[in-house]
């Protein structure tokens, strides 16, 4: 199954006469051109099924290829749905920046003072821990800890009662360590303050005002769209469907579930690159406020993970040779997404996969779409020199802890680099271990082999550093966990 061409008129945008035909401007978009292309690497990077969007000169182009399923092959449509990951962090970022519009937030307040009940274990860091904080994952708070809320409408405020055990990755204000533990907070802070699910704010905050029909967060609302099957499987190979859709808990959505057709995740887009307006022209953000997003708050040890320079207020940041972009990536469970904006070409490119070689997909075809669109030159792939750096492992050996991961680094008799990386705690049943070969790509950076398709297309960036308060720490998908020497 290949190309599905959805031409359909969704009231801000309509397609009009032959494929890749020019708008009012007079660029075109070659529509024809990109369906031939996109179907070419997603059948070569063994994705099942793959929907493209693309805001060019303000208009929204929808491409499908594939299918939604290899066990049924019901073919990829423009209005099919999927699961979008970590994006989800940049739509709870938004309405946390509309409570602070409406006057209703700072910044720099202390979390506990809008949430009494959050708390870490070291008193002193619960009160240095602010919104900003939280939103620029500079907060400590960890990753990876899943609490099972349950699926009630109080899952969000059980998860923050269950956190207040969990180990902090640093100290607040020290690093930037990515941390999903932070947006669930963000999203009970949204419940608190509209009264709200965190559910119901994305549908009133964002769904209905952007006209995104297609923009759902629970698996019964999903039902009624197309939707995408997750598929798992080994790196070169198809994948097959996943034993479940999606494990994970209802409490974690705010940082890790929204589900979007690729077109409506770029309308998303596009009011961020409108200055805060929906399409029918009503302010959703101020101005001023948009541009804080996308200001940067904090450099990143790891620039490859996701390819940030920066981080904003919710956004990751690109610095593509002095053009600005902002955008996040997403992985659920074998699905992965992908979100470019370019403001100053007011450019925006989604991509919404079900499984297989996303990543070299995500890079093939981005480094083809934005180089003409917005003359972008995107980064080359990360990856070891060859002849690899010589450079000793020596100083990193050890024992890396946070919540839920444990990395063991050492030495091998033949003097080569090994990192064994496991889940633990509530984590446990996420993956199996990952044993990784290291190989160094400078004094601190090595390049993991056999991380899988998530993190990169070949090799996973593993970071050594030293944070603000002298910590050694390894950076594994930009995660700060702390060195042992127990």
């Amino acid at each position: 199954m290949s190309s599905n061409v959805n031409w359909s008129a969704r009231g801000d945008w309509k397609v009009r006469g032959e494929w890749g035909g020019a708008d009012s401007a007079g660029r075109a978009f070659a529509v024809a051109r990109w369906q031939q292309r996109l179907d070419e690497l997603r059948v070569a990077n063994q994705v099942p099924g793959a929907a493209l969007a693309v805001l060019v000169d303000g208009k929204v182009y929808e491409i499908a290829s594939g299918v939604l399923h290899r066990g049924t092959g019901v073919p990829v449509s423009t209005d099919s749905v999927f699961l979008c990951g970590s994006i989800a962090k940049v739509y709870t970022a938004t309405m946390i920046m509309r409570l602070v519009d409406q006057g209703k937030l700072e910044l720099d307040t202390p979390v506990v003072d809008v949430l009494p009940e959050f708390a870490t274990p070291d008193a002193d860091a619960t009160e240095e821990i602010t919104v900003r904080r939280l939103l620029t994952h500079t907060g400590g708070v960890t990753n990876d800890f899943n609490f099972d809320g349950g699926r009630g409408d109080d899952c969000l405020a059980e998860y923050v009662r269950a956190a207040r055990e969990v180990a902090l990755d640093c100290k607040p204000g020290t690093a930037m360590s990515y941390g999903g533990l932070g947006y669930m907070v963000l999203g009970r802070v949204i419940e608190v303050l509209t009264g709200m699910t965190w559910d119901a704010a994305v549908r009133h905050l964002l769904a209905e005002p952007l006209g995104l029909d297609r923009l759902v967060t629970l698996p019964e609302q999903a039902l009624k769209f197309s939707t995408a099957m997750s598929h798992l499987g080994e790196p070169g190979q198809h994948p097959d469907p996943a034993p479940e859709w999606d494990i994970m808990p209802r409490a974690v959505a705010p940082a890790a579930r929204v589900i979007s057709s690729a077109g409506d995740m770029v309308r998303f887009a596009r009011m961020h690159l409108d200055g805060g307006r929906a399409a029918d022209g009503r302010a959703v953000l101020a101005p001023e406020t948009v541009a804080a997003m996308q200001h940067r708050e904090i450099d990143v040890p790891d620039k490859w993970t996701v390819s940030a320079d920066g981080w904003g207020l919710g956004w990751t940041l690109y610095d593509w040779n002095g053009i600005k972009g902002f955008g996040h990536d997403g992985a659920a469970i074998g699905q992965y997404a992908y979100l470019r904006a370019v403001p100053e070409a007011g450019v925006a490119v989604a991509l919404l996969t079900n499984g297989g070689g996303a990543r070299r997909l995500y890079a093939a075809l981005f480094e083809e779409l934005l180089a003409e669109l917005a003359g972008v030159e995107m980064p080359e792939s990360f990856a070891p020199a060859d002849p690899p750096a010589p450079v000793s492992i020596d100083p990193f050996v050890g024992v890396y802890r946070r919540a839920g991961v444990v990395i063991t680094v050492s030495k091998r008799d033949d003097g080569s680099a090994h990192m064994l990386y496991e889940f633990v705690d509530d984590m446990k049943d996420m993956s199996p271990p990952l044993s990784m070969d290291l190989t160094p790509v400078s004094a601190t950076v090595f390049a993991a082999a056999g991380a899988g398709p998530s993190f990169s297309e070949d090799y996973m960036p593993v970071v050594f550093a030293t944070l603000g308060d002298g910590t050694e720490a390894c950076y594994v998908g930009m995660r700060a966990t702390p060195k042992h020497n127990d």
